[in-house]
């Protein structure tokens, strides 16, 4: 593991794997990093510089606060100096709209991939990012957690057990960060401002309104193409996924 420094000074661990251009992998909410043994980094490793990191808040990063989405840009524009830039950025859920601010900000990314931004349009986030954080002030984490799941839809078989379940420990450990997942969708950027193009992929095994979002997201970005791959819930397999990020990637 390596460390970025950000300009507040937060520390963000990362591993790099591969070589070639540089991709870094921006993780969503309840998750830490998509690490480098993970089956996507691996996948694309073959073809790029992989850079998988700890958002803040999170595993072996640091947390300076207060908690803002300028600062977890300049944590991405920590990482892309840190090993050198420019850098594609590929996004899974919240990441996916992070990786949007990022662009925005004007950072040195020349395309993203997105998988299923939550980009509602709706104004239930803030009050969603209120209430987890209620829960999480009051010291009920797992608490916070699963309302945090039932609300955004996760389906209910997947829910069955979680609390009895190994990862339960980790994703207590992450209740407080799903504020700032809440913060970064609830006030993306215009998307007919990317102007750079923009891959966004959704799961054929997702609910309708999680493929809709990515359609929608799609035809709002300037230069956006909308890809449905076969997979689960908000999620689409390294087999599936990697061969897709490259060609946008690389043409």
């Amino acid at each position: 593991m390596a460390e970025a420094v950000s300009r507040d000074g937060t520390r963000i661990g990362y591993d790099l794997i591969g070589s070639g251009p540089l991709v870094v992998l921006v993780s969503g909410a309840c998750s830490y990093r998509m690490g480098g043994s993970s089956e996507l980094a691996v996948a694309l490793s073959e073809h790029f510089s992989v850079l998988s990191y700890d958002r803040r808040g999170r595993g072996e990063s640091g947390d300076v606060l207060p908690y803002s989405v300028a600062r977890e840009v300049e944590d991405v524009g920590a990482l892309i100096e840190a090993v050198g830039g420019p850098a594609f950025l590929h996004g899974h859920s919240s990441g996916a709209v992070l990786a949007l601010h990022a662009v925005a900000a004007g950072l040195p990314v020349p395309a993203v991939s997105l998988v299923e931004p939550p980009l509602s349009g709706e104004p239930d986030d803030g009050l969603l990012a209120a209430e987890v954080g209620a829960l999480v002030a009051a010291g009920r984490r797992g608490d916070a957690v699963e309302h945090f799941q039932r609300t955004i839809g996760v389906p209910a078989e997947l829910l069955v057990g979680v609390r009895e379940s190994p990862m339960w420990p980790g994703l207590e450990a992450l209740a407080h960060t799903l504020v700032y997942d809440l913060t970064v969708s609830a006030d993306p950027p215009p998307l007919g401002s990317i102007g750079v193009p923009a891959l966004v992929v959704a799961s054929g095994s997702s609910d309708g309104r999680l493929r809709e979002w990515a359609r929608a997201a799609a035809r709002g970005l300037g230069d956006g193409e909308y890809l449905e791959l076969p997979g689960q819930w908000h999620e689409v397999p390294a087999e599936a996924l990697a061969p897709a990020v490259r060609r946008h990637f690389l043409g």
